[in-house]
């Protein structure tokens, strides 16, 4: 591991009914970029950072946070700490090795309406960005 700050315990959000042993690995679109196939699974030591990745996560199904274990290395995320918050004070980490679900965490905060209207708001704004970026 390098450059880790903290041990955990460890959280992520999603919208899939997991059990605890079930393995999340790397692999799938982008909650966020969805044309973009992600090479890391992305999970955070703080419980509403999880609810947060939860509540807009892809998918039809019902948001859900779940305590993980990493198997193998892992690292800062560096989409966070090296171009938003450094020093890592969202504690959020990536892993190229799978997740292991321990346990659904059912007591996390959740968005108001017009809390997550505004994440989703800011997500779209940042689509359009980019899609200026490639344009122009």
């Amino acid at each position: 591991m390098s450059d880790v700050l903290d041990e955990g315990p460890f959280f992520h959000g999603t919208k899939a009914d997991l059990r605890a042993g079930d393995l999340l690995t790397a692999g799938y679109r982008s909650n966020y970029r969805p044309e973009i196939v992600m090479n890391h699974i992305y999970f955070t030591a703080l419980i509403p950072g999880a609810g947060l990745a939860a509540e807009l996560a892809a998918g039809e199904g019902e948001p859900r946070v779940y305590e993980v274990e990493p198997i193998g290395d892992y690292e800062n995320d560096p989409n966070v700490t090296d171009k938003k918050f450094p020093g890592n004070p969202t504690r959020s980490y990536r892993s190229t090795e799978p997740l292991r679900v321990l346990r659904e965490v059912t007591d996390w905060p959740r968005l108001t309406p017009a809390g997550l209207q505004d994440w989703r708001d800011r997500l779209a704004q940042l689509r359009a960005e980019d899609r200026d970026k490639i344009i122009n």
